[in-house]
């Protein structure tokens, strides 16, 4: 297929308001693919080349806009991913010059709406609407599949793309062949916030509730004698938790696949701060004298694997039963099941005075939902916070001159793809997280006027406020009072933050009364995609 009629597929689905109208026209380009043109045209779909980051410099890239366009399609999409691959395996000598060297002459065979497509991918910055929910839709309808199955096996394969593959090759066969192996990590199931426990209890029931630890969640896979960690987001950081791999090594299964948190202990067993848990995992260099100053503890709350059984459609109370067989007391996130709202909330009180953030409270009977956050699993948390992505930011004044200092706050839509602004905030950032958000964020920018940077919706940061109030200015309808910065969290995708239907909630909860409606239905309404 040529780039030029996923070009001109991707501008329509920019152009189209419906959801289902844009799932017709991914779905048809994807039924007119090649087997081997597939895996690519998910890829760009979705904003970002198959090899990532491929190391041209964002002035190259800039350049790039000038060159004289053809005035001919010619470009495939072979021809595009070949030429990306051969940027990103470019190294030693002259590297750089090479790359632009390549990036130039793709540009030159390109028209101008492929230039423009080009250059936004490389940068990051598409905007057509063709996220993850929409492409899994448009795959199903093109393959003539359930959504769900093709849903399911692109959280169990950790990926759209060999899915996508699999759905329009081979159909329901193909896509049966995803299911829940060793070393394959898996898509981490997710929890909702409740306002307490008392809520929690009244949407689930007799429920199992457990210390919300605040560390790095981590999914370990095991194989008699071979050992794998894998982070949230399915990076794998084997070599930089020793302490986890001997753990999982001394369990008297011979095949394991755990849900857990790692985190540092004080010498009292309290918990370390997060940014001191998230030093240590990913750690490249000095491991062992890391591992000294900062030793890791991993608690476990889930079992999918055990010794050939695949436990992910047991229910909860199945799967946390063969949790205790295998994985010794002290390394058990603490529990207890109750339907008492007195117990659950004397319960809660423990969790913070250890140290810890609050509870999750998880559905008995739920199954593992792999890459989903719903009512099943429902977190309380002591502070009020939401996980929010940065969607700008202003330059500072006076002593903050020079960093980017007024955050543009956004959530989640959770039915299509956009973000919905709630509010500003510079409050509760120190000069370090200044200094690390400006270089940041100056990595993420895709346009600028005089007082703001316009950023790619790619920075998770949690958010620490009062109330949620009704507000005329912002399009949800909504915003955060007296919001202040928490912390960033590196470890979570834009994906991964708080949806807009979870802070309405919240408003119904505290407030008794229905939210605004608001305006979160017209894209226009999304700051994201100024």
């Amino acid at each position: 297929m040529l780039l030029g009629e996923l070009v001109e597929a991707s501008n329509g689905v920019a152009r189209t308001s419906g959801r289902l109208e844009k799932i017709d026209r991914l779905a048809s380009l994807l039924a007119h693919l090649a087997p081997e043109e597939i895996g690519i045209a998910v890829a760009f779909l979705s904003g970002a080349p198959r090899q990532g980051r491929i190391g041209v410099a964002r002035s190259i890239m800039a350049a790039g806009r000038s060159i004289t366009p053809a005035t001919v399609r010619t470009l495939g999409l072979r021809d595009v991913d070949a030429c990306f691959g051969q940027i990103a395996a470019s190294s030693g000598s002259g590297t750089a010059a090479a790359r632009a060297e390549l990036l130039r002459d793709l540009l030159d065979r390109a028209t101008p709406e492929e230039q423009d497509f080009l250059v936004r991918l490389l940068f990051g910055e598409l905007r057509q609407g063709a996220l993850e929910g929409l492409l899994v839709d448009a795959v199903a309808r093109a393959a003539g599949l359930p959504p769900d199955r093709v849903r399911r096996a692109a959280m169990l394969a950790g990926a759209l793309e060999p899915v996508a593959r699999a759905a329009l090759v081979e159909g329901d066969q193909g896509v049966a062949r995803f299911t829940l192996s060793l070393f394959q990590p898996i898509q981490p199931m997710l929890a909702d916030s409740a306002e307490d426990v008392g809520v929690a209890l009244s949407n689930l029931g007799e429920a199992s509730l457990e210390y919300k630890l605040d560390g790095a969640r981590i999914q370990v896979h095991k194989d008699r004698d071979q050992v794998k960690v894998f982070t949230r987001n399915l990076r794998e950081v084997t070599d930089a938790v020793p302490e986890i791999v001997e753990a999982a090594l001394a369990m008297p299964a011979r095949e394991l696949v755990l849900d857990g948190e790692a985190i540092v202990l004080r010498p009292d067993a309290t918990p370390q701060p997060f940014q001191i848990t998230m030093r240590r995992v990913g750690r490249k260099l000095d491991v062992e004298r890391m591992r000294e100053e900062l030793p890791l503890t991993p608690f476990f709350f889930d079992c999918l694997y055990v010794d050939g059984q695949r436990l992910i459609d047991e229910p909860y109370s199945r799967r946390v039963s063969v949790l205790s067989s295998v994985a010794p007391p002290r390394l058990l996130v603490p529990r207890v099941v109750t339907a008492s709202p007195e117990e659950a909330a004397a319960f809660f009180e423990r969790s913070i005075a250890t140290g810890h953030e609050g509870v999750v409270a998880k559905v008995l009977g739920g199954l593992y939902a792999a890459g989903r956050r719903g009512q099943a699993w429902l977190k309380v948390k002591r502070a009020r916070t939401l996980d929010l992505v940065v969607l700008a930011a202003e330059w500072g004044h006076g002593r903050r001159r020079g960093t980017l200092s007024n955050l543009h706050l956004g959530s989640r839509h959770a039915t299509r793809e956009g973000f919905v602004m709630l509010g500003k905030t510079f409050k509760g950032l120190t000069d370090e997280m200044l200094a690390w958000q400006t270089q940041k964020l100056l990595e993420l920018e895709v346009a600028r006027d005089a007082y703001t940077v316009y950023v790619r919706p790619a920075l998770v940061v949690e958010i620490a406020f009062n109330d949620i109030q009704e507000s005329p200015v912002y399009p949800g309808g909504l915003a955060l009072r007296f919001a202040r910065v928490k912390r960033y969290r590196p470890d979570k995708t834009a994906m991964e933050a708080d949806t807009i239907a979870t802070i309405r909630e919240m408003y119904r909860q505290t407030t008794g009364r229905e939210p605004p409606h608001g305006d979160v239905t017209d894209p226009s309404a999304d700051r994201a995609d100024a």
